[in-house]
């Protein structure tokens, strides 16, 4: 499908806008690698529009429009995007599809999940009510303590380009779902996408000036993706911003990299948090420019996981898993379970199934029925996927399957899901997170060697355990260093359960209502109740 993508201005305080630096970048197709429109790129001094507006969102009203406002209020807007989304579901997961060059299939399915989290944070806000003024247990009667949970403030909000809409809902439903005033800073390599997300929210509010979209690339890079904008929701905006209402500047959007656009919002002093999911490069500097400002962060980063096969498995069940846990999203996943651990008992006889399950995922463009893996997202990351399986070679490791461009499709920025074997763990294969569909394997004679080789890492996100012993799993699983544990699954996400890492995975944990604290202050409020007074010093009227 051929779409030439309109040319869109920055929107700001409810108008469309040049950039400042009137800069506009080039958008490539990535299955075709053909350019098929341009979209604006703004600078840093973008962001100073975008913060101006959050904070006014906060204290117009003192407050009473949104930061403290009922949960109650706030939960309607956020079933009401839900609906919104839930409508345009069909939609938004071409959009998700052609913005990332993910299945079409797989797209559906992260859209559901967009409304269910939307669904499941209102229920949430409503509960913040009945938990406010929570009493203190204290050990002095003349003392009554209780506890307020606040939203932190205007938080800034990085997500990545693998789940374009998915990842900015577990930020954006919790933090507005808290009363906080959010930025959100999408991948500049699923912009187009986020504007998409963005006006389907401005579907329901009455004033545009709640939104500020920034689209921002470097001049060196190219924006990787198709764009799909529907002038009917341009048409709808208007009648149905008079028929709902929300405070203005409750979201606003920015796209840009990290040097213009990232680095100024982790760093702004009327941001008062950072929520980011990403690289540990980017994450390390993102911390060390909010630690300047003594701004609180949590960390969503990379990944190397393991995935464990026991003797006693399936093996089809055990290699269908392994396949998806590693391929999944075109293997463009930070939790992906990258490193097969296998008992060598079973190794030749499971990779024999495992290349024979991966040669029959279908690889072609997003929208093809029965697509199972498209493009990764771009030339550079294509580049990097190959140069990764390349290394492994030099260094020693056996590429058993795949590792090139499928002879099917000669344009477009496809890698076949490759396995590699022989592999030590001194290689960068096995050490580094790839971000695409390569599988590297070591096998192992002991459930100790086992965990070894599975904590045998600098990454911390997630890990899984396959075997038909469930005491074995249970007993792996309390022992794997990673705040994710699958077992005889990879890669299940719930917006109910918690979700982040430990070690250079970050910290922190979105989804739950472990996500809705990531954007509360608790306040202590203890008062004294007694008649007498205190007592400590000597009163001067004695």
């Amino acid at each position: 499908m051929a779409v030439q993508v309109p040319s869109r201005q920055l929107f700001i305080d409810g108008e469309w806008r040049e950039p400042i630096l009137k800069k506009r970048l080039p958008i490539i197709n990535p299955a075709t690698e053909a350019i098929i429109g341009n979209i604006p790129a703004a600078t840093a001094e973008d962001v100073e529009l975008a913060v101006a507006a959050a904070r006014r969102a906060l204290s117009r009203n003192k407050g009473k429009d949104w930061a403290t406002a009922p949960g109650a209020v706030r939960a309607k807007y956020l079933r009401a995007i839900a609906a919104k989304v839930t409508e345009r579901k069909t939609e938004l997961a071409k959009l998700e599809a052609i913005d990332c060059g993910k299945p079409l299939d797989e797209a559906v399915w992260d859209i559901e999940d967009v409304a269910g989290c939307f669904e499941y944070y209102a229920d949430l806000a409503e509960g913040l009510d009945a938990k406010q003024k929570a009493p203190v247990s204290l050990p002095m009667e003349t003392f009554k303590s209780y506890v307020l949970k606040e939203p932190i403030g205007v938080v800034g909000l990085i997500t990545p380009w693998n789940y374009p809409l998915l990842m900015a809902t577990w930020k954006v439903a919790p933090s507005l779902a808290a009363g906080c005033a959010a930025i959100l800073k999408p991948s500049e390599l699923a912009s187009m996408y986020i504007l998409n997300l963005v006006a389907v929210i401005c579907l329901l509010y009455e004033n545009l000036r709640a939104f500020v979209y920034i689209f921002h690339l470097e001049p060196t890079m190219l924006l990787i993706m198709y764009a799909f904008l529907l002038s009917s929701t341009c048409l709808e905006l208007a009648e149905v911003c008079r028929e709902v209402g929300l405070p203005p500047g409750v979201l606003n959007i920015l796209t840009g990299l990290g040097p213009e656009a990232g680095a100024p919002l982790a760093s702004h002093p009327d941001v008062d948090k950072i929520a980011f999911t990403g690289s540990s490069a980017t994450g390390s500097k993102i911390m060390a420019a909010a630690a300047q400002m003594v701004k609180p962060v949590s960390l969503e980063l990379g990944g190397k996981s393991p995935i464990i096969v026991f003797e006693d498995v399936d093996l089809d069940k055990a290699a269908e898993w392994t396949a998806f846990g590693c391929f999944w999203t075109n293997g463009q996943i930070c939790s992906a379970t990258s490193r097969l651990i296998v008992h060598e008992n079973i190794a030749r006889e499971f990779l024999d199934r495992l290349v024979k399950w991966t040669k029959n995922i279908k690889i072609s463009d997003p929208f093809e029925e029965g697509c199972r893996l498209g493009p990764v997202v771009s030339g550079g990351q294509y580049e990097k996927v190959l140069k990764f399986i390349s290394t492994a070679k030099s260094e020693g490791a056996t590429i058993l399957s795949g590792g090139v461009r499928p002879e099917h499709l000669k344009k477009g920025f496809f890698v076949e899901p490759t396995i590699i074997t022989d592999v030590t763990t001194s290689m960068q294969i096995w050490r580094e997170e790839v971000f695409g569909p390569v599988l590297c394997v070591k096998t192992f004679s002991t459930e100790e060697e086992a965990l070894e080789l599975a904590n045998d890492t600098h990454y911390g996100l997630g890990a899984a355990v396959i075997s038909n012993d469930l005491e074995r799993c249970d007993r792996v699983s309390k022992n794997l260093q990673a705040g994710i544990v699958w077992v005889n699954c990879s890669q299940p996400c719930f917006c109910q359960a918690p979700w982040g890492g430990n070690k250079r995975s970050g910290f922190g944990r979105e989804l739950g209502e472990w996500g809705l604290d990531n954007y509360l202050s608790v306040k202590q409020v203890t008062q004294y109740v007694s008649d007498e007074p205190w007592g400590w010093y000597r009163s001067p009227s004695k």
